[in-house]
């Protein structure tokens, strides 16, 4: 415990640099950072750092609520939308009530299951819970307004369906459809890599990039939003909404993409690819998000850092150049964790990580014993759930018998005395040794089996 808590303190002495550190009032000094991977219009760069740096301005991302929570993937988009706010500028996160009904064909194969209103109104839910929850902890935890001498902009969320809600479909093409063009539309890769697949591709999903882009016009007309933030897949929506905009409005608006954030192999984090790391604790721990980013490889490290973290470069710099001399240290990946837990679930979100990784990973027991039932369960999602009612004298042998953690007794003899056996991470051989309250059982009334390396069993014991 007094390994975290010393821990704690040093990333909490990291987190005061990063409090007083800021985001440059020209967006574009990002790229610094390789946070962005096109600008649109191409050639518009000198416009948009003139209007940054000439007064505050309004720009928007969109979540549409295709699951109850964000992930990873989305969480760049977001580190976007914290920069234009450290930056002074107004961030708005719409949330896709109406085009979480359509669907979005960007970076799929197939056309997505369609969700009824009752799950999208649950998943809007969820998602803008998250949202301004992250954001109460950057302003909590990563910003200081005395050192800024300037209070956050408020993010302001907004759900398309409040305005699609009121419109007349055949008003709505009579009156918008006649300004988009089927040839710039069909030549987006969205669209093409679809029509070329064996799926093919429905009117549903093809009406996509409309509804994205008068979503633009309307955030347009209504808060003066000229620009929008996506990731790279998102290209071909920006420019159609930018096409629409420049056309009925006659306003100039900009796009920004954003990398998709991806492994070694180059396989995305979105939930499309079935690895999906989510920001709710129901879902992916937050031991789970904790370890996904110290398992972060040494050649991505330097990368990730410069994204997810507001770290001043200079520090990124010399943090890498001390990591190089100790790279098994993974000190970098371990500041790159924290950061990132800290932003998504707070100070007890990543102390709760930090005590599961000292419990599993450096034999500290106590760490397991300051988690409830329900944050072992999620940190250990997919393990066996069992409740036991202690009985005096019971076995090492018995209660592994009892949890089901073999099929048959010769089978658990033979397992446990070679060692394919832990309680709370312990290695034990003895078959007949009793089971002892301190020693098996948890503070917290609970004990964690594991066979071999891989298969858990969480006891619940019972009073």
């Amino acid at each position: 415990m007094f390994r975290v808590k010393l821990r704690f303190l040093s990333a909490q002495c990291r987190i005061l640099q990063q409090r007083k550190s800021f985001t440059n009032r020209n967006l574009l000094s990002l790229s610094n950072r390789g946070f962005f991977q096109d600008l649109f219009p191409d050639t518009a760069g000198p416009q948009m750092t003139k209007l940054f740096e000439k007064s505050p301005q309004t720009i928007y991302a969109g979540f549409d609520p295709t699951a109850s929570s964000l992930h990873v993937g989305n969480l760049l988009v977001i580190m976007g939308l914290l920069h234009c706010q450290r930056a002074g500028h107004n961030p708005i996160a719409l949330v896709g009530g109406a085009t979480g009904l359509v669907g979005d064909p960007s970076g799929r194969k197939t056309e997505r299951n369609q969700l009824g209103h009752t799950v999208i109104e649950e998943n809007l839910q969820g998602i803008t819970n998250q949202l301004k929850r992250i954001f109460q902890n950057h302003q909590d935890l990563l910003w200081d307004d005395k050192k800024h001498r300037q209070k956050l902009p408020e993010l302001r969320v907004v759900n398309n369906a409040e305005w699609y809600a009121n419109l007349n479909f055949v008003d709505f093409i009579a009156n918008m459809g006649r300004h988009f063009r089927l040839g710039s539309m069909l030549s987006r890769s969205s669209v093409q890599t679809r029509l070329e697949s064996e799926a093919g591709m429905s009117f549903t999903e093809f009406t996509y990039q409309i509804f994205q882009a008068y979503d633009w016009l309307h955030l347009c007309n209504n808060y003066n939003c000229r620009f929008q933030m996506g990731g790279s897949d998102q290209m071909g929506n920006l420019m159609t909404g930018h096409e629409l905009i420049s056309r009925t409005a006659r306003k100039e608006v900009f796009g920004m993409t954003l990398p998709i954030v991806s492994n070694e192999e180059g396989d995305k984090f979105g939930k499309s690819a079935g690895n999906a790391v989510w920001l709710d604790a129901d879902k992916t721990s937050t031991f789970g998000l904790y370890q996904f980013f110290v398992r972060t490889p040494d050649s991505e490290v330097e990368k990730l850092l410069k994204l997810f973290t507001f770290l001043p470069l200079p520090d990124i710099e010399e943090l890498m150049s001390n990591h190089r001399k100790e790279p098994e240290k993974r000190k970098a990946q371990t500041i790159l964790a924290e950061d990132v837990t800290l932003l998504v679930h707070g100070e007890s979100g990543l102390k709760q990580a930090e005590r599961v990784t000292d419990a599993l990973y450096k034999g500290n027991v106590e760490g397991l014993g300051e988690l409830n039932y329900t944050e072992i369960t999620q940190t250990f999602a997919g393990a066996t759930l069992v409740d036991i009612l202690p009985e005096p004298g019971m076995s090492i042998l018995q209660l592994a018998m009892k949890a089901k953690c073999f099929p048959t007794e010769s089978d658990a003899v033979r397992i446990i005395t070679a060692g394919g056996f832990y309680i709370n991470q312990k290695r034990t051989q003895n078959i007949a040794e009793v089971i002892t309250h301190g020693i098996h059982v948890l503070k917290n009334n609970l004990s964690l089996l594991r066979v071999g390396k891989k298969n858990f069993y969480i006891i619940r014991w019972l009073n």
